[in-house]
């Protein structure tokens, strides 16, 4: 009897340890979908940040910003280097 207890105790601790698994995912993979959508916007957000904070580093964030991540992509080797 006392076998059945633990043992049952062991699959419910499993089962714990799967669901946490799942809702990391979950959340990684809802970061990267808004992290793709909205990868420009929040380059142009942080690009004048950085230009109100420092105009010599915030002109090369601008000039950055404005050529989007699909044309950066694009532009990329097979080795993703520029």
């Amino acid at each position: 009897m006392k076998s059945a207890l633990m043992r049952r105790k062991e699959e419910r601790s499993g089962q714990a340890m799967v669901e946490y698994i799942i809702i990391v995912i979950v959340v990684a993979i809802s970061a990267l979908v808004v992290f793709g959508l909205f990868g420009d916007v929040i380059i142009k957000k942080t690009s004048g940040a950085v230009s109100s904070i420092d105009s010599d580093l915030g002109s090369e964030a601008q000039s950055a910003a404005s050529e989007s991540s699909l044309e950066k992509l694009k532009d990329l080797d097979s080795s993703g280097i520029d």
